[in-house]
């Protein structure tokens, strides 16, 4: 098993161990080949008899697409390696090795017991959309399929990043091929439970997660009706990041927003996000527009006060 100080690959050094789990760890290393020794992330997967296959196509496939990707605020690929039985303990290793983030996770200040603004969590809500927007754009689109506050690093220079790419998906590899449920209960859409994740699939996990930094509480924890997440009462917002809010985290994928870009939109032009009416004929949907029809009561309200009001003084 591998302790603290050991060198693997002749330069990364182990520093201090971050996380370990059935067969993986997670190290804060420093790659001695560089001067000074630059800090670097390194992630060890065990290859043993009872691991699920998958898992290894997965973590596979984290080191493919982080060394296609290029974005000041997802960790940098350095390098992917295997480590013979001998120095891994008996067991065969890989190792995947990326830019060390100096922070901490959002899950770590919900933690610490902090709720987040509607200011600081729109600014985070504009933050990760400009990421998805880049990883949606690309071509093939990449998807994350696990965002949540764990996987979300506020920067000491106050950046926010996404990492842990571990469950990432690119639409070409999907195609024809049946994956693994992945994903974090509470943050995940409907549809991924069947292996159908498209880029609203992303958005809906980021709404329940900005939905989690405002109520401080967990989704799976918040009530439900028709499997949507009912925050309402938990928290006050102003109506039109409330309304957008719902839109991300709508059960039905039609009616969420079909791409960040749109959600971003919507978000920073302060238009109503617009969601569809189901109709017999599914070919043609009606946008319904909340904004107009809460307005429009307001009228009728006003006017019903003006008749009232010239009736009690008729009878007067």
């Amino acid at each position: 098993m591998f302790q603290g100080s050991q060198i693997l690959q002749g330069r990364y050094q182990l520093k201090t161990k971050l996380g370990q789990n059935a067969g993986r760890q997670t190290w804060l290393s420093q790659d001695i080949s560089e001067s000074p020794p630059q800090p670097v992330i390194v992630k060890l997967l065990a290859f043993n008899p009872q691991m699920n296959w998958d898992e290894l196509k997965l973590f596979e496939r984290e080191a493919q697409v982080l060394n296609h990707l290029n974005h000041p605020r997802i960790p940098r690929y350095h390098d992917y390696f295997s480590v013979d039985q001998e120095t891994g303990g008996g067991l065969p290793w890989f190792g995947l090795v990326q830019q060390y983030i100096r922070g901490n996770s959002l899950q770590f200040w919900l933690d610490q017991g902090q709720q987040f603004t509607e200011q600081q969590t729109h600014q985070i809500a504009i933050s990760i959309l400009e990421i998805l927007i880049y990883l949606h754009e690309l071509s093939p689109p990449v998807f994350h399929r696990d965002i949540k506050p764990s996987n979300l690093i506020l920067g000491n220079n106050n950046q926010v990043y996404l990492v842990d790419f571990g469950a990432v998906q690119d639409r070409a590899a999907a195609e024809g091929v049946t994956f693994t449920v992945v994903g974090t209960s509470g943050y995940t859409p409907p549809e991924q439970f069947w292996g159908r994740a498209v880029a609203a699939s992303d958005l809906y996990a980021l709404g329940a997660t900005l939905i989690h930094l405002l109520t401080a509480t967990p989704p799976t924890e918040l009530p439900q009706h028709q499997m949507r997440i009912q925050f309402g009462d938990h928290v006050r917002l102003t109506p039109h990041f409330f309304q957008w809010l719902e839109t991300l985290v709508e059960p039905s994928l039609e009616r969420r927003f079909n791409s960040a870009r749109e959600a971003a939109l919507a978000l920073e032009s302060g238009q109503e996000a617009i969601v569809y009416s189901e109709q017999a004929d599914q070919s043609r949907r009606r946008p319904v527009r909340y904004g107009r029809i809460v307005g429009l009561t307001f009228v009728q309200l006003f006017i019903v006060g003006i008749i009232i009001a010239v009736l009690i003084g008729t009878c007067a």
